[in-house]
Formats: structure tokens, sequence, C-alpha cells
């Protein structure tokens, strides 16, 4: 199947770029904010309307002349996908009227020579229809009032949009018998991997090191990406889904609304993906807000990596890693069963070991013990050791199952669930993943009375 045809929002800040994209994806794939400057990546999704299937990327802010290294970035971030359109939606305010910024932009699209559709947002009823006149001197042809907030006229407005995409948009094939596209975020993904972190620890360049190209915007200011951003990698004929998040920092520490929403959407991303990689600093090492994130990666029960970028900033001799990665397990603790990983987005040193390493995490997320090999482990513990009581009743550990995998789940059934000391607990699982691995899988062992 051909690659289905992609269309860009173009317009200057607080339009409601993003809140049209939302409208036409049908669910919110983008921060929404009425500060300027929100949106700063390329946001990709697809979106379908009458059977005609596009991929379509939400832009920030147009600020042409700006010395603002943000600026600049997201101008940058416009200018490329402009390139990769297709088709081009320019909104504009019909409150405002047409601004001298807006005739900037359209003089920019009319040289791209790609179909533009003039869409003319927050014309919420009937009697705003006129404020859309001052439009026709944009030169882009006849403006669309629409209502991104509300929906109005937005089917008659997509009508248009997929008339003017190029006749691939549409599917040529049954979805079963597709080949999936490098963008196509929708496509079954053997494994959904999310790049979590501390601002400024080099989440953004992890991505495109291993994209291989600059799809996420890159400066040196903390804070730079808002939104998590999903990007589709092939890597051994396998589709990988990439997801660039916003900065964690303790709730405590979160002031700005924007920061606030930012924080719930990167959690978001931990919730839907199989596998996060903790990103931090290694010329910082570990940090309590490091350990903070892969307890909130464990609470979700997601497969976890970390991963200490920058590594080549860290001088070296022959025992520096061996000492290092001594130190972090000092810290893990009881996520001594976290893979550590040395690597350097800017070299790419080891960028790829760290997608082995996911796949092998996920595929120990999903593995499925037989219940003969767990009895006979929980025969040879107990004997060994045997649980003591926390309140003087025996208790006996009969039998053990697994219930779920992805993530795993085990069941041990006994006469006094409530009565298992808690460094009894912490016994079985080190004794567990002595016998049977799990690498970088948080583990779930239920009592259950018998």
């Amino acid at each position: 199947m051909k690659k289905k045809a992609q269309v860009a929002i173009i317009g200057r800040p607080n339009v409601g770029k993003s809140t049209l994209f939302n409208r036409i994806v049908g669910r919110r794939a983008a921060i929404v904010h009425d500060e300027p400057g929100v949106t700063r990546d390329r946001n990709y999704a697809e979106a379908d309307w009458g059977g005609h299937e596009f991929v379509l990327i939400d832009t920030g802010g147009f600020f042409p002349r700006s010395a603002d290294v943000f600026d600049r970035a997201v101008l940058k971030q416009i200018s490329e996908a402009i390139d990769e359109a297709q088709a081009i939606i320019f909104v504009v305010d019909g409150h405002a009227g047409a601004t001298t910024l807006d005739t900037e932009i359209a003089r920019q699209l009319q040289r791209s020579e790609k179909p533009v559709l003039l869409a003319v947002n927050k014309i919420d009823d009937v009697s705003h229809v006129p404020q859309i006149s001052d439009f026709y001197a944009l030169g882009l042809g006849e403006p669309t009032p629409i209502s991104a907030i509300s929906g109005r006229q937005i089917g008659d407005f997509l009508d248009e949009l997929v008339n003017r995409l190029p006749q691939s948009s549409k599917p040529e094939e049954p979805k079963d018998k597709r080949e999936p596209e490098s963008d196509d975020l929708h496509v079954t993904s053997e494994l959904r991997l999310a790049i979590v972190g501390r601002p400024n620890v080099g989440k953004s360049s992890l991505v495109n090191a291993l994209l291989g190209r600059e799809k996420v915007m890159v400066t040196e200011v903390p804070g730079t990406t808002r939104d998590s951003i999903d990007t589709v990698l092939r890597w051994n004929d396998e589709n990988i889904v990439l997801i660039d998040t916003a900065g964690l920092r303790k709730t405590s520490r979160v002031k700005e609304a924007i920061e606030f929403y930012s924080t719930v959407r990167t959690r978001e991303a931990i919730q839907r993906c199989h596998v996060a990689v903790v990103l931090a600093d290694a010329t910082e090492e570990v940090l309590d807000q490091d350990l903070h994130i892969i307890e909130e990666v464990a609470h979700l029960h997601k497969g976890i990596i970390l991963a200490f970028n920058k590594w080549d900033l860290v001088e070296k001799d022959a025992n520096t890693a061996k000492e290092f990665e001594k130190r972090v397990y000092e810290e893990l603790r009881i996520y001594s069963y976290v893979p550590v990983l040395f690597i350097s987005a800017k070299t790419r040193q080891r960028v790829f070991k760290l997608i082995d390493l996911a796949q092998t995490v996920h595929a120990e997320r999903g593995r499925e013990v037989k219940t003969v090999e767990l009895n006979d482990f929980l025969q040879q513990v107990v004997t060994k050791y045997p649980p003591p009581s926390m309140d003087r009743r025996e208790v006996k550990l009969n039998y053990c199952t697994q219930i779920k995998t992805n993530p795993p789940v085990f069941a041990i059934f006994c006469n006094h669930p409530d009565s298992v000391r808690k460094n009894y607990r912490q016994y079985l699982e080190k004794s567990f993943r002595a016998r049977f691995g799990f690498i970088g899988v948080p583990l779930v062992f239920r009592f259950k009375k018998k």
C-alpha cells in the first residue's frame, strides 16, 4: 500500500490548531491551553474521513523573526512539516481578523505550491460568518468558517480536505494485508517504548539518534518537550513505537498549568507503553528524582530500563563503568532487577543496544512459567526457609500458579495470606528472580486464601 497522505496544520500562535487537531483525530492527542506556544514539536496522528485515511501533523505557533531559541526550533519544525505534507490547513482566528503575521504565513504557503485550505476558526454561530470576509485578501481562495471547539462546519471542511488529497490516501487493500508505513501510528506494534526522565537529560536527542533524523525538537534549554510524541521505528522487521515525553518532576515542583498537563500526559504515556526507558544524566549519577520515576514506572507494572545518557562526557578508565554500576545498584535497592546501560545520544554509542534490551524486557514481561515449575520452586524455597508468621499463626504456602502475563502476576495460595511478613515476600521474589529471571520486569505476587 502507498504511504498515507500527510496534512499539516499551520498558523500563528493561539488560533486553535491543537484544538482542531484533536477534533479531527477524535481524541485529545495534543495539549490545549490558552497560553501561546504550548505545541512545539510536530505531533502526528492518524485520521479517517469518509474512508479516506491520512496522517495529521500538528505544529507549533509560527514566529518567523523571533530570536528566541524555542521559536527558531519551532519554525524549523513547521518548515519540515510543510515539506512533508501533501496538503496544508492554514488556521486563522476569525475574531482577530487577518493580521500581518497571517499575511506573511500565507505568502510562504503560496511559495510551497501545496494545496492550502484556509480555516477561519472560532466562528461559533452564523452571526460571526461576516467576519471571514477579511481573509479573502490572503490570496488562498475561499475561507471556510469553522469552530474547532464546538465542531461547527468541521464535516463540510473535511469533505473539502479529502477532495484535495492524493487518491492514495484511500485504502487500496484490506487492512490485514497492509505493509505498515514508518509513520503509521495505528499499526500493531511489537513494542511501545516510552522515553521518560527528568528535564534536560536528552530524551528527544535519544529519539532522534534512534530515528537517524531530527523528528523531535531538541534545544539546550530544559523542558523543550511538552507533549508525548509517538514515532514508529522499523527495527529488524518489527515496528517499535517510540514515545518521547516531557520531563517528569515531583508534583510539588510542578507550578505552571502547562507543565502540570505535560506531567499528566507523560504518566498517560507510561500507562500505554510496554517498556519505559528511564533516562538519567551520567554526569550526575543517580538522583532521588530518577528513583522516583523508576518507582512510578514500577507502580504501573511496566518494563524498566535505566539508561545513563551523556556517557561520552564522563572521564573514564578501565574500571569506571563497573564502579559506576556498583554505585547505581546500591541506590536501586528493591529495583535491583532493572538493567543499567551507559549510552550517548550525541555519539549514538549503544543506543541500538538499548532497543535490543527493550525487546528482551518486553519478551520477559510476556513470558509464562509452567505451574509444575512454580510449585517445584515454591517447595524448595519453603524447605530452605519456612515462612515466619507476623501474628504467631503457622503459615503454610500450598500452591503457586501464574494467573496473568503482561505484566506477570503469580498467585500463591496459603492458609493465612495476611500473616505473610513483608521480608518473607521479598525473600520469595529475590529467590524467584534468581531462578526464573524476568530482567527489568516488576512482578506481582498475590497471596490468596486456600
